[in-house]
């Protein structure tokens, strides 16, 4: 009777014990935020950083996968004669290294923590340079444009404040794959000039980005012990 007791308190207490311990599964949690970018060393000659605003939202398929899909719209100055814009749009797939599924405790556990992540991915852009007189008096509208595709990698964290919320700061360089537009200005007579370069360029630039994400949605998946 005593061993039959001993051994229901031990299963009562085991159980007891794997409910405090239960963990979160994080697949298909779909998250919201915004984001601020910071474009740095650009390919273009004489052009400084560049600035920028976008939004994004990920979803993610296991403990260990994440994606964002992302929007960017960001500007520069090439020194004071011309001006450009660009648009992405894009994904990228963030893999933890981190045996990471432990942190995800029940909320009233949940204590803010850094979670680092390796990233990968794709976008398309659109490019414009524009003069910043506007026009000239024999070609009107002096501008450029371009439209490619571009590969990006580059490592992260976020900063997980609550269950629900992060800051996230991402460093990626993102090297584009269509044609190479270069301005050329003669200072002497205030001159500007364009010349697209046909075919792939390896030329790039370096993003730094700063994100607000909240999760608002769990599309799938279930609570596990």
């Amino acid at each position: 009777m005593k061993l039959n007791f001993l051994f229901l308190m031990s299963f009562l207490a085991l159980q007891v014990n794997a409910q405090e311990q239960r963990t979160f599964n994080p697949a298909g949690m779909l998250s919201l935020g915004g984001r601020t970018t910071v474009s740095l060393f650009n390919d273009h000659k004489n052009e400084m950083t560049g600035t920028g605003i976008g939004g994004q939202f990920r979803l993610r398929f296991s403990d260990a996968v994440n994606t964002d899909w992302f929007f960017d719209y960001i500007t520069s100055d090439i020194l004071n004669y011309a001006h450009r814009t660009d648009y992405h749009i894009g994904w990228s797939v963030l893999f933890y290294p981190i045996n990471h599924l432990a942190y995800f405790h029940q909320p009233k556990d949940f204590k803010p923590k850094f979670r680092p992540y390796i990233l990968a991915g794709h976008c398309f852009d659109y490019s414009k340079i524009e003069a910043k007189d506007g026009i000239s008096p024999l070609d009107g509208a002096l501008y450029a444009e371009r439209w490619s595709s571009a590969v990006q990698a580059g490592i992260g964290t976020h900063l997980e404040l609550t269950p629900r919320f992060d800051i996230s700061l991402t460093g990626q360089y993102m090297i584009h794959l269509g044609n190479h537009i270069e301005t050329d200005f003669d200072f002497t007579s205030g001159t500007l000039s364009f010349h697209e370069h046909k075919g792939a360029s390896l030329a790039g630039h370096l993003l730094v980005t700063v994100s607000l994400n909240y999760k608002i949605a769990r599309l799938w998946g279930f609570t596990r012990r």
